[in-house]
């Protein structure tokens, strides 16, 4: 079970109806999974309906990546290394986001959303390369709608059991988590291809 804070947090949400769903995610006090299934439960309870969560839930999440790739724009590595423990991002978190962001450019915000490590982190290094807003966000939405459903979906099935979100989400996120490294490894084959064949 979820500790009180957390629990008095989504009550609070809940009161809010979407736009609590839509802060709750923006401002990343608790993890997406937990604020999403949470929305599917007060679907189950007739409380809210499902494209409302959807839009509410996308619209969150995007907000909460476009406040990171602003941070990286304008405040850069020096002012994350400084405050970035405060929105629970560390350092070896922005290494790893950097480096993969270098090497596989704008494919990776959407392929990195589904990676624990970097999910966070990987708007930052966006923000700081000033990646095209248009770019930005089409791949942010593209990540994000999938994971928004899945887990309201979820969320509704669970009902009262919500909180077992984590346990019923494994086998759905591990494949797509998976498949998406997978695609990035194909894509490294693919470039490191094509760089032998023009030498």
């Amino acid at each position: 079970m979820f500790s009180d804070f957390v629990t008095q947090i989504l009550t609070a949400l809940a009161d809010l109806g979407y736009f609590g769903v839509a802060i709750g995610l923006a401002i990343e006090i608790i993890p997406s999974e937990i604020v999403l299934a949470y929305a599917g439960y007060l679907i189950s309870r007739g409380e809210i309906n499902y494209f409302g969560a959807i839009a509410a839930g996308t619209l969150g999440i995007l907000i909460a990546q476009l406040i990171l790739y602003w941070i990286g724009a304008y405040g850069g590595r020096p002012f994350l290394l400084k405050y970035g423990k405060y929105l629970l991002i560390h350092e070896r978190h922005l290494d790893v986001a950097e480096e993969w962001f270098n090497k596989y450019g704008a494919g990776v915000i959407f392929t990195g959303r589904f990676i624990p490590v970097i999910r966070q982190a990987i708007s930052i290094p966006a923000g700081i390369a000033k990646m095209s807003y248009f770019k930005f966000i089409f791949f942010t939405l593209l990540a994000t709608i999938p994971w928004a459903v899945l887990f309201i979906f979820l969320g509704e099935r669970l009902a009262s059991n919500w909180a077992q979100i984590d346990d019923v989400a494994a086998p759905y996120v591990k494949p797509v988590t998976i498949i998406a490294i997978v695609i990035i490894v194909l894509y490294i084959a693919y470039s490191m291809y094509r760089k032998k064949k023009k030498a």
